[in-house]
């Protein structure tokens, strides 16, 4: 008998471990522990969503005639490892071995290969995750030699592999790769934004809500406006939902933000995909049938399709292939702590005000929100990787750290050195006003970047940008930005400068 253990984010019904085992020999394990739930102060929402769909995905391996052993959270047992509760089901039943699926986060993967075997007193067999469309052999392959690695040249690779919105003749539907550039429209109230699908709740979502409440109620977040589906059904739904309701409109909407609404156009997909009720496959073929029955349009199905199919399994592959270093990587040297406003929310920077509200009330802000107004400032105040990279993890249902950190350490603070992406998303103010309708709502001007009442936005931009003309001023993607600096008079420059200056001394007060 083999027993096999299923973690949080492998709610998949074609996950290895159970291609693997045998539901009349083996037994499966699934834990809530506590020391998951805690080793960063998850968003409620994200724990009560994960145990939820772990109880029901096992309710459905019982009815598929699955032996299952599971472990509910066990409040005086807070502190309990994941090890410790397999640990107690190998004494308990006795396993020729413990089969796992390749977890999704390098720290515990570690343990489970160097540290389980040994405590255990059996063998540990780890399956590679057949999940996703590249197998990590596959992408360090393609990586290897190469000094930069660049999402674009790697989706085009899997494009060609799997067929997506590609023609008969092995060209790219639409006769280019990318229509990004069709996807930058600013929102202005045409048309209407579908609501979301709504999700009657059972009694095991009551049961875990309530858990969730009573001890994990002080993380940071609202647990109060739960939504989420929890079951593969109701994902499901959640996807047949987006594809007709707000896929037609996804792609020239996807950068736009808009007070007071946190979801636009997005599919809301990613905390589904994320801890496995959705394959990435299945929603990647149905956003390609909707293109091809006009039910969306090209812009919008490749913009999303990019997301899933490009930048989650690039994403993937830079973790994987550099990690452990590179969650320590700190290229541009930022120190400074984060801002009390990332957890309180309270700033009269409308702007972050907007985000904070979305990721406290929702556990979910979409990627111009993460990248261009909370990670943004982040960079240009200098916050220290590490601190953010936990912040990002803490406070997203779909935060988990294979696809969380390679974004936030490469993609938003550039503590790569321009591993991940070639130059940083650094932005004034001015691309959060042209984007969206935030800046009429705020205490700042949008409008100036000197005065005591200048977006904070402006003036740290230029300082972000002035203290780092060495690492970025031989970037050739960059030497228009810099011609625009040299430009400016002396005096202005000193009076941006100083502008910026009062902003970092001050920052828990902006």
């Amino acid at each position: 008998m083999r027993l096999g253990l299923i973690l949080g984010d492998q709610l998949s019904p074609t996950l290895a471990t159970l291609q693997q085992l045998d539901r009349k020999k083996d037994r499966l394990l699934l834990a809530e522990v506590g020391a998951e739930a805690t080793y960063v102060s998850h968003h409620p929402q994200k724990i009560a969503l994960i145990f939820s769909a772990m109880r029901h995905f096992a309710q459905w391996l019982e009815e598929q005639g699955w032996q299952l052993t599971y472990h509910r959270y066990d409040p005086d047992q807070a502190g309990e490892t994941l090890l410790q509760v397999t640990a107690a089901a190998v004494e308990r039943h006795g396993p020729d071995s413990v089969v796992v699926t390749h977890c999704g986060e390098y720290r515990l993967h570690h343990q489970i290969i160097s540290v389980w075997q040994n405590q255990l007193g059996c063998p540990v067999e780890v399956l590679a995750d057949t999940r996703f469309f590249a197998d990590l052999e596959q992408f360090r392959d393609w990586a290897q030699g190469r000094k930069q690695l660049r999402m674009e040249y790697f989706y085009r690779e899997l494009r060609q592999k799997t067929g997506l919105l590609m023609t008969a003749d092995g060209k790219p539907v639409g006769g280019q790769w990318n229509f990004d550039r069709d996807n930058r429209k600013a929102y202005q109230g045409e048309p209407a934004i579908p609501a979301l699908p709504a999700f009657k709740q059972d009694d095991i979502d009551k049961a875990v809500l309530a858990l969730v409440a009573e001890h994990f109620g002080h993380h940071p977040g609202h647990l109060e406006s739960f939504a989420w589906g929890t079951t593969r059904r109701q994902a499901l739904y959640a996807l047949d939902h987006f594809i007709k309701h707000r896929l037609p409109h996804f792609g020239d909407f996807q950068d736009a933000m808009v007070q007071d609404e946190h979801q636009l156009f997005h599919s809301l997909l990613s905390p589904y995909l994320n801890c496995g009720l959705l394959l990435p496959r299945e929603v990647c073929e149905r956003a390609q049938q909707a293109c091809r029955d006009d039910l969306a349009p090209l812009n919008a199905v490749e913009g999303f399709i990019r997301q899933i199919l490009g930048w989650r399994e690039y994403v993937r592959g830079i973790y994987w292939l550099q990690m452990p270093a590179y969650a320590k990587l700190n290229e541009l040297g930022n120190q400074r702590p984060l801002p009390a406003f990332y957890y309180s929310g309270e700033t009269r920077m409308n702007c972050m005000a907007q985000c904070f509200k979305n990721t406290f009330d929702h556990a979910y802000a979409h990627h111009i929100q993460r990248l261009m107004v909370t990670g943004n400032f982040a960079l240009l105040a200098g916050i220290a990787p590490e601190a953010i990279c936990q912040w990002y993890l803490e406070v997203y249902a779909d935060a988990y750290e294979w696809v969380e950190l390679p974004n936030t350490l490469g993609m938003v603070m550039h503590a790569d050195g321009g591993y991940l992406g070639s130059k940083p998303y650094a932005a004034s103010g001015n691309y959060i006003h042209k984007m969206s309708d935030y800046c009429g709502h705020c205490h700042y001007s949008v409008k100036t970047s000197t005065e005591q009442d200048s977006c904070p936005f402006n003036s740290l931009y230029w300082h972000f940008l002035h203290r780092h003309r060495e690492q970025f001023s031989g970037n050739h993607r960059m030497n228009m930005i810099y011609g625009g600096w040299r430009r400016m008079t002396e005096d202005k420059q000193h009076r941006i400068l100083a502008r910026a200056e009062d902003c970092l001394a001050q920052l828990d007060e902006l």
